[in-house]
């Protein structure tokens, strides 16, 4: 049965990008953050997760504005669409198109018999390319009908992406680049490369880099022809975005720090250091000037392309939402919770619910809020000790089927700091 889009209680912390950073670590899902991308307005950014996520964030203010649960599994990949639509595809091969405010996908595509790996969409909008482990590539016309099926592949088709002439390029285990002409009765150049490949990125001038098991970022022509590589990692390249303008390219290796290059050159510029965790997944902001690196500790970070530096300082105009409770101490654990979260009535819900008066509130009775249907079935009150356990045991083991993302608040006193905080900064007199 599939299941529904969620717009959840969470607990994530407040991230923004571009240029209204506040540098804060994006926190909420449970598990590596798979897929990012930032919509070509800039205002929106989605990542897709090992938990089988996928969270949509405001760039403007920080919040999250819906969590999505769909896929039976992890979300390999996330794409933008026309209209403001955008798509997510997992291990479960299925993809699904999303319209924000809906409560499920309006949209299915299915076919894939095995994981989808990666999504691309052409430069006019109309079509979907998905890569998966079947060996397979399709190409969805977005307006309906049925999928042009490619094979040629020999293995799990790991990237694929679109040039600006239209010409769709895939690239997989097999250690093979396929380029497959849009123009009907065209053969597809098939091109052997020295190692597995596990993702690729072009530019909007039409240049192709491949990312490999041999730590290796390669430029390939038209022809499949190497121009230039360069040894960007000592394990498999596993993560490789350009920027829109073309003037940077990044990658990261397995368990390695992210390196930014000089596109014109391929010459590193500078290393970016990702804390030591493995970085599953990279993506720019709208304007090139900020990078968006999702990790194998759950988080995804922001750094300024400029510098090299993850940001940090709040933007001019800008305020930090807790900046109110600086003197509180038991304020502290809350700051996890205020993307989602609010206090004040007056805010009403963001993408949880509001928690002003939550104790005493039986779970799921909020008016005007769209609950999941795993919280409409449970009889559970929120009082201390029930949300004391909420974070004690994780969502996913106290309140299972819902569609939080999983967190735990290991320390006792923690816990019970912030039960201190909402006991007063939620209070309904």
């Amino acid at each position: 049965m599939n299941k529904t889009l969620a717009i959840c209680l969470a607990t994530i912390a407040p991230f923004v990008f571009g240029a209204t950073a506040h540098g804060a670590d994006l926190r909420g899902h449970g598990g590596p953050v798979r897929a990012i991308l930032v919509t070509p307005d800039g205002k929106t950014a989605i990542t897709g997760s090992f938990d089988s996520k996928a969270i949509v964030w405001s760039l403007d203010n920080g919040e999250a504005r819906e969590v999505l649960l769909f896929h039976d599994g992890q979300v390999n990949a996330v794409a933008a669409l026309p209209d403001g639509r955008f798509a997510t595809a997992g291990t479960d091969g299925r993809i699904a198109i999303w319209e924000h405010g809906r409560d499920a996908p309006a949209r299915i595509l299915e076919g894939h018999a095995a994981p989808v790996s990666a999504l691309a969409v052409s430069a006019d909008g109309s079509m979907l390319a998905s890569a998966s482990w079947d060996t397979s590539v399709r190409v969805w016309p977005l307006s309906g009908g049925a999928p042009r099926v490619l094979e040629g592949h020999r293995g799990n088709v790991n990237a694929v992406a679109f040039l600006s002439d239209g010409t769709l390029v895939s690239a997989g285990y097999d250690a093979a680049v396929i380029l497959w002409p849009h123009e009907a009765g065209v053969a597809p150049v098939r091109v052997a490369m020295p190692a597995p490949l596990s993702t690729l990125a072009t530019t909007s001038d039409g240049r192709l880099f491949v990312g490999a098991a041999d730590g290796k970022v390669r430029e390939l022509d038209r022809s499949g022809a190497i121009l230039a590589e360069v040894q960007v990692s000592s394990r498999p390249v596993i993560a490789l975005a350009a920027s829109a303008d073309g003037k940077h390219l990044a990658a990261a290796g397995v368990d390695e720090p992210i390196l930014l290059l000089d596109t014109a050159s391929l010459k590193p510029e500078r290393i970016l250091d990702a804390s030591g965790a493995p970085v599953w997944s990279l993506a720019f902001g709208a304007g090139g000037d900020t990078l968006l690196g999702g990790g194998g500790d759950n988080l995804v970070r922001e750094w300024n392309v400029a510098t090299g530096k993850r940001r940090g300082a709040p933007a001019r105009g800008q305020t930090d939402p807790m900046a109110d409770y600086a003197g509180n101490p038991d304020a502290k654990v809350f700051r996890a919770c205020i993307a989602c979260h609010t206090l004040d009535p007056d805010d009403g819900s963001r993408a949880g619910p509001t928690l002003h008066g939550i104790f005493g509130r039986k779970i799921a009775t909020l008016p005007g809020y769209r609950y999941s249907p795993a919280f409409r079935k449970m009889n559970i009150v929120w009082t201390p000790e029930t949300v004391a356990k909420l974070f004690e045991l994780g969502p996913n083991a106290y309140t299972p089927g819902t569609k939080m993302p999983e967190q735990t608040i290991g320390n006792p006193d923690d816990r019970a700091a912030l039960i201190r905080f909402l006991q007063a900064e939620t209070r309904t007199d």
